[in-house]
This record gives C-alpha cells, sequence and structure tokens, in this order.
C-alpha cells in the first residue's frame, strides 16, 4: 500500500472529524488582545478556553519588558544550541530564580515544554529501568514513556493500591535487571482538573525506592500559598525529586523548565538531546519570563483574584446542579451525557446565541456517551461572567435534557 493512501484511510483518533469545521471545531481563530473578551468569528464572545490563570497575558509590565527586550535582542540572539553558542547571563538568572522559587537546587531551561517532558524521560532511563506512570498522565509524558526500551507499568488514575501493586512489580524486575524505578504523575490534571495524590506517592518511599518525576504545568502559579505549585500545596515539595514547569500557562509564554538536584540538572544539561541539539530559548522569553515570575512572586492578588473567580465559578455550577467531578484547582470540567452529534450542536447553541466560546471534550478523548465543557477561568473573568456563563449553561442543559440538541434540524453556522 501507498503511505499516503495509507494515511487517508486511517485519519487517526481526531482526524476523523476533520470535516466537522475547520477554523469552527478546530483551529479556531480568537483574534483581538488576550483577554476574558475576545473576537471570534466576528463577534465578541466570552472566552473561558486560555491558560492565561493570572492574567500576565496582557499584563503591563509583562507587555511591556517583553517590547523592550524584543527591541533590543530580537528573536535570534542568543544564536545556537545552549551549549555551543546559546548560553547568556540571563539565562543562568532566570534558572537560578526558579531553583529559588521551586525550592530545588538547580533548574535547566527548556526552549519548548512538550519536547522537554520527552526528552527528559528518555535522558533520565535507560532499558534496565522502569517507569511507572499514572493513566491519565498528559500526551507528552505518554511520548516519553513510548521511547522507553525498558519495561513500563500504568496504574489507575490516582489509585494508590494499584499504584503499590506496580511498584512491587517494578521491585521484582528491577532486582533482576539491577535498574532503578522512576513514578511518573502530575501535580495537577489537566483535563480533571484534580491534583495527582502527590503526599500519599511520597509516603510510599518508606516501602519502596523510586524516584518522583512530576509534570505541574497546571499547578505552577496557580497553586500554594506562594504559587510554588502542588507540591507546595500539599506540604511535600521536598518529596518531589524532579520537577517540571511550563511557561506556557501561568507564565503566558512558551517554554519550561526542570528542577532537580544540582547534579540531576548537571547529567539533564548533557544528555537531553532535545536541549543539546536543539537552538537555545531566544533572550526576550527568558527576559519575559523573569519578568512574569516576579510577578507571581511579588503580586499575590493575581492569584487571589483567579481563586476567587475559581470559588465563584465551580460553587455556582454545583449549586446550579452540574456535575464538575473531582477538580480541586482552578481546571473547570462540566461534566454532560451526550452524543457527539449532540455535542457539536450544543457548542453551536453556546458560541452562536449566548457568545460563550469554550472547549468541548467529546470522544475519543472520553468514554463514549460523555461530553466535557472544559473552563479555564482566570484573574481577568468577572463575577458577572460567572453569572452569566451559569445562566447558560443551565439553558443548554436544558435543552440537551429535552432533546433539542439530538433533532435532525441542528443548528447552522455560515459558512463552515
Amino acid at each position: 500500500m501507498d503511505l499516503f493512501e495509507k494515511l487517508l484511510k486511517n485519519r487517526g483518533a481526531l482526524g476523523q472529524y476533520s470535516a466537522m469545521g475547520h477554523g469552527y471545531f478546530f483551529f479556531p481563530k480568537l483574534e483581538g488582545e488576550i483577554s476574558n473578551n475576545m473576537v471570534f468569528r466576528g463577534k465578541t464572545r466570552l472566552i473561558w478556553s486560555l491558560n492565561n490563570y493570572l492574567g500576565l497575558a496582557n499584563h503591563p509590565e509583562v507587555r511591556k519588558a517583553d517590547a523592550e527586550a524584543s527591541a533590543q535582542y530580537g528573536l535570534g540572539l542568543p544564536m545556537g544550541a545552549r551549549m555551543m553558542s546559546g548560553n547568556s547571563d540571563y539565562h543562568e538568572l532566570l534558572e537560578k530564580k526558579l531553583s529559588e522559587f521551586t525550592q530545588k537546587e538547580d533548574t535547566i531551561l527548556a526552549n519548548y515544554g512538550y519536547q522537554a517532558m520527552v526528552s527528559a524521560i528518555d535522558a533520565l532511563v535507560d532499558r534496565h529501568d522502569v517507569i511507572v506512570y499514572d493513566s491519565e498522565s498528559h500526551a507528552c509524558i505518554i511520548d516519553g514513556v513510548r521511547l522507553h526500551m525498558g519495561k513500563r507499568f500504568v496504574y489507575p488514575h490516582n489509585d494508590m493500591p494499584q499504584l503499590e501493586k506496580q511498584l512491587e512489580r517494578a521491585t521484582l524486575l528491577t532486582e533482576q535487571t539491577g535498574g532503578a524505578i522512576l513514578v511518573i504523575t502530575e501535580g495537577v490534571f489537566g483535563m480533571r482538573g484534580d491534583q495527582g495524590k502527590l503526599k500519599e506517592i511520597i509516603a510510599l518511599k518508606k516501602k519502596f525506592r523510586f524516584r518522583l518525576f512530576v509534570d505541574d504545568a497546571h499547578g505552577i502559579g496557580t497553586m500554594g500559598k506562594t504559587g510554588a505549585g502542588t507540591g507546595e500545596e500539599q506540604g511535600v515539595q521536598d518529596g518531589i525529586d524532579i520537577y517540571f514547569g511550563t511557561f506556557a500557562k501561568s507564565f503566558a509564554s512558551i517554554g519550561g523548565f526542570i528542577s532537580s538536584e544540582k547534579q540531576v540538572v548537571e547529567y539533564l544539561r548533557f544528555n537531553m538531546r532535545s536541549q543539546i541539539y536543539a537552538k537555545s530559548m531566544p533572550m526576550p522569553l527568558v527576559i519575559g519570563a523573569l519578568k512574569r515570575l516576579e510577578l507571581i512572586r511579588t503580586k499575590p492578588e493575581l492569584r487571589s483574584k483567579l481563586w476567587e473567580i475559581v470559588r465563584a465559578l465551580q460553587g455556582g455550577l454545583k449549586q446550579a446542579g452540574f456535575s464538575i467531578g473531582d477538580t480541586t484547582s482552578p481546571v473547570t470540567p462540566v461534566y454532560l451525557s451526550g452524543s457527539v452529534a449532540e455535542a457539536t450542536a450544543l457548542t453551536m447553541d453556546l458560541r452562536e446565541n449566548y457568545n460563550i466560546f469554550c472547549s468541548v471534550v467529546i470522544y475519543p478523548v472520553v468514554p463514549k456517551g460523555i461530553v466535557i465543557l472544559r473552563l479555564i477561568p482566570t484573574a481577568v473573568h468577572t463575577l458577572e461572567d460567572v453569572s452569566r456563563t451559569i445562566a447558560a449553561f443551565t439553558k443548554i442543559k436544558e435543552n440537551l435534557t429535552n432533546g433539542i440538541y439530538s433533532k435532525d434540524k441542528i443548528l447552522s453556522v455560515p459558512n463552515l
């Protein structure tokens, strides 16, 4: 069979829906300033789909720092991979500040978060080692695990008895291979919004010998007294052996970092292929991250405002009879029952008649018959936004229950 023929026959889990509307359901274009209100298809909509948790994307101090750094350095400097010709005092200063913030000895910057996670897993383990990971880990973790040449065991999401069973298996195996065990989980799970059971996992170190790698992409900046993440929130930051954070969410930028013991970070500097063989993070992004970190540390009112909106949104949804699962973070999933066709009509109704834009999650990301409307509250949302959204959701839930979205005549969207 011809390769292209084969690809067209199997478009992939999400590709099968590509005909549903490019630019509407997939690859939508949100225009204007990054905020709670943006323009979608020519109309202003209330946006609940951006991980701009603390509202830093358009914070005046951030915009100023970004603009000045871009004007001074451009996007080319430093030119080359970090190890060869791409280092600077600013890169090292940001690593130092991040280490202080995460309470770790050292930090390595990454030019792209997803790539860094995949590459770090590849660097940390060899074929003699065993990876044990949560079943609902982010795709970047799954892709990193797939690269692993040795054994990997998965445990059901946050199921501690099952994790213990997998650790027993891993221990027996590594006693034969002479390898080690790496446990990987998340601080905040980006779909459900619940926290990884870090405290319980770390307690298992008394019984098993392993190292813990935590992806805290949604926790850094939002969780904990100072915003240092889910480990701080649970009081176990020192029990996390390798801490991963991204700049793509609370920092409202791009890139990421890994913090750990000094000797481990030094090892990663010389063994993470994605950083050895790729261009260093451009200077404006580094200087911009320094400013963002400064604001996260010195302006707790941003996090307070975020949590004011989170509590109002989640409390209001529950009071209105919606299921939001076990979320204990800003991530707010609203669970509904419906088909893909009903999810399509429901989403159109929200966007066209209520001017509310949020992410809709359907099969195969979730089981058939489940629809998740995923809301990301931020510090730039208002209590009025919350009230308006709960009222709209109440109406669309009523329509769904009454079978309005399952009728043959689905709402039409112009020029789809």
